[in-house]
């Protein structure tokens, strides 16, 4: 069967001058690799509507699918559905039925519909619309040559829900999949991208697992894909293989996050958590609660950002300030030893550093980081030196953390069984 290209087109000024990432081609992309699509490629353009016209143009002599998103709202710098009529050779008119969805948006929402909205339903004439379930903004869909395409809003909520129950089903209909891929992933902490390649064990794996890289900061995603009817066994034999050689340091699977896993370690261990943050700001914090059920674990957390917070509710000792200022070992051990008196949690757990972009000194350089965990087994304490922006260090600061407690924790619960 010849390959059936598809090829994804994100219009809005937003993508090319850095003040938003395009998230849409990622989802696109990650959803036709499950379903056994290929992806040929993909262009962004800004919302003028002779670089959409040139870019449609191009795509549909060199593919036999593409998808577009943006550019479909009430505003005057909505110009898709002027340069998709524009492209094909069309008129632009008030389409009835993709009016009557913006109507019906607005009536199902007891909601004044604005004159302006009306500019939504306008279309190219042979467009058949399509539903939008989350916003006001009908997509909508032509044929061109050899070429379908799919015109969706930017809106990433809108444009996923749009997808997958406008378009997947047509592209289903009109090309079957080869052959749908199977995917799992795992999120790796501790080991850079090409130490975790050098341990994947190649050689064993079964035949037909293709293994992928990802990095989403400070994590390396590992992802194992195949396909087949025998997809779920080769890819079971292929996670036992994975575990086997690299299982410390995976802090999550497919539909995991390292905090969640975290919080339900600890909360099978019954054990409680207090947080004391500076450098974080209550980073580490905001991760923990993201997850339902943190109020099971979590007792209370604080950010301690200034010396008097270390003072007044951690009872570190002014002297221990003075002498050895707030980034270090002494007062990250002392946080977190007053912090554990005061709350009288099984587990307290201090951060203290340098973030950046001011306040390194040659001694103690920005990224410099102490981390302290104290239990009934005693205070543990270590300094780091991490690399990056404000952000960076900040991320893997918090990220540091929860690799201390997911090891503590694991270390009980195999102490205990």
């Amino acid at each position: 069967m010849p390959p059936f290209d598809i090829a994804v087109l994100t219009t809005g000024d937003e993508l090319l001058n850095g003040e938003l990432a395009d998230t849409n081609t990622g989802t696109i992309a990650a959803s036709l690799s499950r379903y056994g699509y290929r992806l040929r490629c993909s262009l962004s353009v800004p919302d003028q509507e002779k670089e959409i016209v040139a870019a449609l143009s191009y795509l549909t002599r060199h593919v036999q699918a593409v998808i577009v998103t943006g550019g479909l709202g009430s505003t005057g710098d909505d110009l898709t559905a002027r340069a998709a009529a524009r492209a094909t050779g069309q008129a632009l008119a008030i389409n009835e039925q993709a009016l009557e969805m913006v109507r019906d948006w607005f009536r199902c929402r007891n909601r004044q519909m604005e004159p302006a909205n009306e500019r939504q339903a306008l279309l190219p004439i042979e467009a058949r619309p399509l539903r939008n379930p989350i916003g006001t903004a009908p997509g909508f869909r032509l044929y061109h040559g050899a070429c379908e395409l799919f015109f969706l809003p930017g809106v990433p909520s809108e444009m996923k829900a749009m997808f997958d129950q406008e378009v997947m089903p047509v592209l289903q209909q009109l090309h079957p999949a080869a052959e749908a891929l199977q995917q799992r992933s795992y999120k790796l902490f501790g080991l850079p991208e090409p130490k975790i390649d050098a341990l994947l064990p190649y050689q064993q794996l079964p035949e037909g697992i293709d293994v992928a890289f990802a990095l989403d900061y400070p994590l390396v995603l590992v992802k194992l894909r195949a396909g087949g009817e025998d997809a779920e066994q080769r890819l079971d034999q292929a996670e036992a293989l994975l575990m086997q050689e690299l299982g410390s340091y995976i802090m999550a699977g497919d539909g995991e996050t390292p905090e969640g896993n975290v919080g339900k370690l600890l909360t099978n261990g019954d054990m409680t958590l207090s947080l004391a943050e500076s450098c974080t700001g209550g980073l580490l914090a905001s991760m923990l609660t993201s997850q339902p059920g943190a109020s099971a674990f979590l007792e209370r957390a604080a950010v301690t950002y200034a010396d008097s917070a270390k003072l007044d509710w951690l009872q570190v000792p002014l002297p221990l300030l003075r002498q050895h200022g707030a980034v270090s070992e002494q007062c990250a051990r002392a946080m977190a030893i007053g912090l554990r008196h005061s709350t009288d949690t099984d587990l307290a757990l201090a951060i203290t550093g340098i973030a950046g972009p001011d306040g390194g000194t040659e001694e103690k350089p920005v990224g410099t980081v102490y981390l302290a965990l104290s239990s009934s087994e005693g205070v543990h304490v270590k300094g780091y030196q991490f690399n990056g922006n404000r952000a960076k260090v900040q991320r893997m600061s918090a990220f540091m953390a929860l690799e201390w407690l997911r090891r503590f924790a694991l270390r009980r619960q195999d102490a205990g069984s």
